[in-house]
């Protein structure tokens, strides 16, 4: 079995968010960490590994230094990494980013395509599913589980919604997209990180995507802009009372309920 897990390098918001002056994020000037739901996403492909032998390939787009979270990945336990970075990608939404991905994953093998649930620097949960849409291949989303029959060449997957969940099964090759809470992800041991820092990356540019078209590709191929950016806006301090009595307090947290009629 032959298992792809499409990561992605984040920035870590507890060190702060920067901003370019087209609205964009700065990635370069930020600290990053493998996003959340992606890495679970590959502890769920190394777990099928453990089970199966199943080869295990870690694909991301970015900046050079998005190399480290594929290094992090082989830490854990993938086999093999493939960056792709080109300029002539920069600044892609999610229907650039998912043609690239996709145009990169028709150079590889795969049963089985794992991607994070949604990236924390965007939120939108499109790119999972687009990336199935220009393969042609079906999708799952919203794993809570994963099961692979390898005989059957089937994939079963607990699917969550916000009060119950659905089974779904569906025919390899299919892309699942995985929630952080799929899994406790393992982490790196040290002969991984040995082999990690010695493991040869593979990389690709722009040249080696296979039926992409220029206008489908980075910022110019991209049909939605950043209207605007900022800082999360900080709340005031709000109004501060020292009540004499619990009563007092109660009194006064029913009469402020009461103006604001949510009584």
């Amino acid at each position: 079995m032959k298992i792809v897990v499409c990561v992605k390098q984040v920035p870590d918001t507890k060190g702060g968010v920067k901003f370019n002056p087209d609205g964009t994020l700065d990635r370069a000037a930020m600290l990053a960490i493998m996003n959340p739901d992606d890495k679970a996403g590959l502890e769920a492909a190394l777990r099928l590994k453990d089970q199966y032998g199943a080869e295990v390939t870690v694909l991301t787009m970015g900046l050079p230094k998005a190399a480290d979270v594929l290094r992090e990945a082989i830490a854990m336990g993938a086999d093999k990494g493939v960056l792709v970075t080109d300029r002539r990608l920069g600044g892609a939404d999610t229907w650039a980013t998912s043609t690239t991905i996709a145009g990169a994953l028709r150079n590889l093998e795969y049963d089985l395509i794992i991607t994070g649930r949604q990236a924390i620097d965007g939120d939108t949960a499109q790119v999972g599913p687009q990336i199935a849409e220009h393969l042609g291949i079906p999708v799952i989303s919203y794993a809570e589980d994963i099961k692979v029959d390898d005989k059957a060449k089937t994939v079963t997957v607990k699917r969550q919604f916000d009060d119950r969940y659905m089974m779904v099964e569906a025919k390899l090759p299919c892309l699942v997209t995985a929630l952080a809470e799929l899994n406790e992800p393992r982490y790196m041991t040290p002969g991984g990180i040995f082999d990690a820092c010695a493991a040869e990356i593979t990389t690709w540019g722009r040249d080696d995507l296979k039926d992409v078209d220029d206008s489908n590709i980075g910022l110019a191929g991209s049909p939605t802009k950043i209207a605007k950016a900022s800082d999360k806006v900080r709340k005031g301090a709000g109004e501060k009372v020292t009540p004499d009595s619990p009563e007092e307090a109660v009194s006064y947290i029913i009469g402020k309920l009461d103006e604001k009629h949510a009584l």
